[in-house]
């Protein structure tokens, strides 16, 4: 019964992954047979200066966007939890962004942010304000991405907290508002232990998120879909997940490519593992 899915495993799950480990140590261009070459791709990514850009990327848009996308969706999960009208339209409002497509929401993002003649510009104009030049700005492409993540995908982690949040006990609170504790007083004490593990299952799922970050910036900052264009302005919003499908499809450098996928997975295994030993310190069960 289980034979189907073992088969999907093995073929697709591990056979690609032990084959993209052998890649890695090998020189493949997909059009040939795969040359051994040890450690040379590795070494190749110690000397290149776009694998560190893309690496120092990738983590400053993680140190942006993964704060602000919790902190927005805890705000908007509590303020949903209330027992108000029009609450289902709402939480509905606010879940499309998330199952919308990626292609079609980064395009009416371009039409706003676009120097020549986006919306921002237009708003920026009637206030008396310089335009920007936005994803053209190599100070402001970073930051305009994580916005739109952001927007994209906060309803999917409000879901989560609003999870969270329906499980705390109701006794609780009138147990902490007997004590004389007030609103804040309340969310502090009460509510943020009790979902102190819908918090880090929202904090690991944004951070890998973010380290597999690819269609975004592919689609706001490609030239026309040129995948080898993308990640500009001068590399400023080139990320791993682009730098990685760049060499292995645009300049058929699989090997070096699979070289990057591995370091992104040791990347994201050590922040999961420093994540998981962290939890003991202020995660809280109920028992």
């Amino acid at each position: 019964m289980i034979s189907p899915y073992l088969i999907h495993f093995i073929v697709f799950i591990v056979f690609t992954l032990l084959a993209s480990l052998y890649f890695s140590f090998s020189s493949y261009d997909m059009l040939n047979a795969p040359e051994w070459i040890g450690l040379e791709n590795y070494n190749k990514l110690i000397n290149d200066p776009v694998f560190w850009k893309s690496l120092t990327n990738t983590v400053y848009f993680t140190v942006l966007f993964v704060p602000a996308q919790t902190i927005l969706a805890l705000i908007l999960a509590v303020a949903l939890n209330q027992s108000l009208k029009g609450l289902k339209f709402f939480r509905i409002a606010h879940f499309i962004p998330v199952i919308s497509s990626w292609t079609v929401v980064l395009y009416v993002a371009d039409a706003i942010f676009n120097p020549r003649f986006g919306l921002a510009n237009d708003i920026l104009l009637k206030l008396g304000l310089d335009p920007q030049r936005w994803l053209n700005d190599e100070n402001l492409v970073i930051p305009i991405l994580v916005l739109v993540a952001v927007w994209k995908g906060v309803g999917y982690m409000m879901v989560i907290f609003l999870a969270g949040l329906q499980n705390v006990p109701e006794d609780l609170y009138e147990a902490a508002e007997i004590e004389g504790a007030g609103i804040l007083k309340k969310f502090r004490y009460v509510t943020i232990p009790l979902i102190s593990g819908t918090t880090f299952l929202v904090l690991v799922l944004s951070t890998i998120t973010t380290f597999q970050s690819f269609e975004q910036i592919y689609v706001m900052t490609g030239n026309s879909g040129d995948i080898a264009a993308a990640g500009g302005p001068n590399n400023a919003s080139m990320v791993l997940m682009l730098y990685l499908f760049q060499q292995g499809f645009a300049f058929l450098k699989m090997g070096y490519a699979s070289a990057i996928a591995w370091v992104l997975f040791l990347i994201l295994f050590i922040i999961t593992l420093i994540q998981v030993r962290l939890q003991k310190r202020w995660v809280h069960y109920e028992k």
